[in-house]
């Protein structure tokens, strides 16, 4: 399986996120400790640097990790929005703006802040209602060898139909995706167990 063509800055809006095998982009608290020792292609983080205009995130996630020095590890900067129902309550900080609006209306202000570059979605919660709204555009996820087995789901709705994708690229857009790992670790069995005494 090879790598998509690299991201391109034209304005779109992505929902983008590193996440574990089992669907998790963050661990119980927010806590993304786990991607420490996982690798990407070189040069990738930089591709997203030179091609986000601005990010459009979740209250939950600003309140766990309140730095927008922090994107692409402080090698980005740009404006941030915060979605949030009570931004009088929120921790400020330079080039963050909260927004309680809709989230369309969060997408046509972080678009028109991009300046013609994407728009990038670091929220589960926001992601989903803009992916019902039809407002995603692509879905850019970097799928990491991990199981986290509990956290904060890339796409949780319970009760909802079924949402096909298209994946991006050559070749059939509706083949699966294959992967094979192994762990990097294996349970030992007792050896009295082994031999049935």
């Amino acid at each position: 399986m090879s790598d998509p063509e690299p991201q391109t800055a034209g304005g779109k809006v992505l929902w983008h996120f590193t996440m574990s095998l089992d669907g998790f982009v963050a661990g119980p608290n927010h806590e993304m400790d786990w991607v420490t020792g996982v690798s990407s292609r070189p040069g990738l983080a930089e591709e997203y640097v030179k091609t986000t205009g601005a990010v459009l995130g979740g209250r939950n996630g600003w309140d766990h990790f309140p730095d927008p020095s922090s994107v692409y590890g402080g090698a980005w900067n740009g404006p941030i929005f915060v979605l949030t129902h009570h931004p009088e309550d929120a921790t400020p900080a330079d080039g963050v703006t909260f927004l309680n609006c809709g989230p369309a209306e969060a997408v046509r202000i972080g678009l028109e802040a991009a300046g013609g570059k994407n728009l990038e979605v670091f929220s589960p919660t926001i992601g989903r209602q803009l992916l019902e709204l039809g407002l995603i555009d692509e879905i850019d996820l970097h799928i990491a060898p991990v199981l986290l087995g509990e956290g904060i789901r890339l796409y949780d709705n319970p009760g909802s139909v079924p949402i096909r994708l298209h994946r991006v690229g050559d070749g059939d857009p509706t083949s699966v995706v294959n992967v094979r790992y192994r762990p990097t670790t294996t349970a030992k069995i007792p050896t009295e167990s082994v031999s049935g005494a």
